[in-house]
């Protein structure tokens, strides 16, 4: 461990220490040559001697100083002092995408697709130079206050046409991001990154990874065996465009995964665009795994092997079987007679106890016992000789605990004892109430109303309107709430109200409506919208908040609102500035008495300049009157010289 105040290589002042890992130590350092701070991994002091350790040190080092991107943290320099490996990096002052979170959970789908677009055009830079991550996990992605990324530790990257350096069929990486091909111990590919990236995009948006497991074993093989779950299903107000970007990425069948992650990238800037709202579910081209692509394995049939000729036994076993089969014969026609006598006394017994059965009871009609309280119905049923069962339906109708009706039903002819069915009512009909949040209102709704509930639909404010464009009859609410640790039941006549997104669908008409540049403002960042503002002459303005309470005379959008696009505005003020010049000239001439003076004025200011006195003239012009009309305008005020005064001399 190096100290505060330990200097390396008499220029990198220690700080302090902020990260150990397995391989090294990492400290916050000072250049004390470019008055700067930097990042100093340093190779553990245990490892120094280890020749493997130090050429995967050594790798890191060379694969990223030979790149060079703003979302790869870039090399300053590398070197060995006294045995002492190190490397000297960009210090990031930010956290890591694992601590955010954890902080925060699933992220918004426009920060996701900010980070991660930023992320595989960083590993496409990467793949260019011939580097494979092969570590690509949120602990190695940094990211900064101001949303900047930045991809980190190539302390297992390898180049595409280096020879391996680790043991063969060994597992690099962590097991929560390791591609199937990665697990299974073959080499990794540019396209293991691509699947470490689609691991890492669904950690995003839905807070936690894919496939856990109580060790790493049992996580390895689930990436290797089971469907990545449905991103969808969790939180259906993520756009199926997104959620195929995962599929694609995530495919255990490298085949069916992005050819780059180039073309990651470009799915990843277009995954919003208005023509890839209803995309249909990305279906893979290729089998997903080798038992798919399995062929019936050919069983060759067996030949019977031929049993021996055994003619010295055949002929007393032939004999017997004769004498055999003649005393069989005799005993068959013998049971034959006794089982048809049998059947004959059976048939007669039961004829008599039928006739008697039927003249011994009399048919007894089945009471009308509806409306009856349950108690009250059976009582009357049993005085009239019948035995009951009682079941219980809903009703809207009969009370709970009354009877609805008898099966049989009343009126019917039926002998004493036998058994009548009660149906008793238990209560109304009741409807389970259901969490509908994230289903369509309209279905919804149908689907009540036909079990008789009152349903009202209503619009509430969200806090974020850009994550439900596209989705404005989404239920984001319901009254009464759904709490799944207590079950609720509805009647019908019951209400229930549904909210969906109180938001814009399509661009609302910011002229005639007469919105001012403030509420522009607003509509722009709750909508994901990249709003552009320009003045009256055209002009685009970088700073317009002194503007905000001018109109909107004109936009650039018209229809269905799209998020992550630009939107320009017009307002009605010309911020264009023009020169007011004024001139001090000796009447009756345009000679200058002084130095013209000027002022900048906006086109439509209008007003009265005071003209100064000046010393030795007589001001004849006291003020001038000025308007500034598209153009730099010019006044003039007019002067006469003072008259000199006569000297007299006197004689004495």
């Amino acid at each position: 461990m190096l100290s505060k105040g330990q200097k390396i290589n008499d220029r990198y002042e220690i700080i302090k220490s902020i990260g150990e890992g397995g391989m090294a130590n990492v400290y916050l350092a000072n250049d004390t040559i470019l008055d700067r701070k930097v990042a100093i991994k340093v190779l553990r002091g245990d490892l120094e001697n280890n020749e493997k350790f130090i050429r995967r040190f050594q790798r890191e080092a060379k694969s990223v100083s030979d790149l060079s991107h703003p979302n790869i943290v870039e090399v300053y320099d590398v070197g060995e002092e006294e045995g002492q490996h190190y490397i000297v990096m960009e210090y990031i002052d930010g956290r890591t995408l694992k601590q955010l979170v954890q902080k925060r959970g699933a992220l918004t789908v426009a920060e996701v697709i900010d980070i991660m677009t930023q992320i595989t055009d960083g590993l496409s830079a990467a793949h260019e130079a011939y580097i494979i991550h092969r570590d690509i996990k949120p602990q190695n992605i940094m990211i900064l206050d101001n949303g900047m990324i930045k991809i980190t530790d190539f302390g297992i990257a390898m180049t595409l046409n280096a020879t391996q350096l680790t043991q063969t069929n060994s597992v690099m990486g962590s097991v929560h991001y390791l591609p199937p091909e990665q697990a299974s111990g073959q080499t990794a590919t540019t396209k293991s990154d691509i699947y470490s990236a689609g691991i890492l995009m669904y950690e995003l948006l839905t807070g936690s990874v894919p496939f856990k497991g109580e060790n790493a074993v049992e996580i390895a093989l689930k990436q290797m065996k089971e469907r990545i779950p449905s991103i969808r299903k969790q939180n259906p107000l993520i756009p199926q465009s997104v959620e195929n970007i995962v599929l694609k990425a995530t495919a255990k069948n490298p085949k069916n995964r992005y050819d780059s992650i180039k073309d990651m990238h470009e799915d990843l800037v277009h995954a919003l665009d208005p023509d890839r709202q209803n995309e249909t579910r990305y279906s893979y081209p290729y089998p997903e795994s080798e038992l798919d692509e399995s062929k019936e394995i050919p069983i060759k049939e067996v030949e019977p092997t031929p049993v021996a000729k055994t003619t010295n036994i055949e002929k007393p076993q032939e004999e017997y079987n004769n004498t055999s089969k003649k005393s069989k014969n005799k005993n068959k026609k013998i049971g034959i007679i006794i089982l048809i006598a049998l059947i004959l006394f059976l048939i007669l017994i039961g004829a008599i106890f039928y006739f008697n059965y039927r003249n011994n009871n009399s048919v007894v009609t089945v009471p009308n016992v509806s409306n009856m309280k349950t108690e009250k119905a059976e009582k009357r049923l049993k005085e009239k000789g019948f035995k009951y069962t009682v079941e219980t339906k809903e009703s809207d109708e009969v009370k709970e605990g009354y009877v609805i009706r008898t099966s049989p039903k009343a009126g019917s002819s039926k002998k004493k004892g036998s058994i009548i069915t009660i149906i008793e009512s238990s209560g109304p009909v009741e409807i389970a109430l259901d969490d509908y949040t994230g289903e369509d209102a309209t279905s919804v709704q149908e689907e009540l109303e036909e079990l008789g509930l009152k349903v009202n639909i209503e619009k509430k404010a969200v806090d974020n309107p850009s994550n439900y464009v596209g989705k404005t009859n989404i239920i984001i609410d319901q009254d009464p709430q759904f709490d799944e640790d207590e079950e609720q039941k509805l009647e019908k006549g019951d209400e229930i109200t549904l909210y969906i997104p109180d938001i814009y669908e399509e661009y609302p008409n910011m002229k005639d409506e007469g919105w001012t540049l403030a509420k522009a403002e607003s509509f722009a960042s709750s909508y994901g919208l990249t709003l552009i503002v320009k003045d009256a002459s055209g002009k685009t303005l970088t700073d317009y908040s002194q503007y905000l309470s001018r109109t909107i005379t004109s936009q650039n959008r018209t229809g269905k609102i799209a998020s992550g696009v630009s939107f320009t505005v017009t307002i009605d003020a010309d911020t264009t500035t023009y020169n007011l010049i004024i001139n001090y000239y000796l009447k009756g001439t345009k000679q200058s008495i002084a130095d013209s003076k000027t002022e900048t004025h906006k086109n439509g200011d209008s007003g009265t300049v005071s003209c100064p006195g000046k010393a030795g003239y007589i001001t004849e012009t006291d003020s001038v009157n000025y308007s500034i009309n598209a153009k730099d305008t010019t006044v003039n005020c007019y002067y006469t010289k003072e008259p000199q005064q006569s000297t007299t001399t006197t004689n004495e």
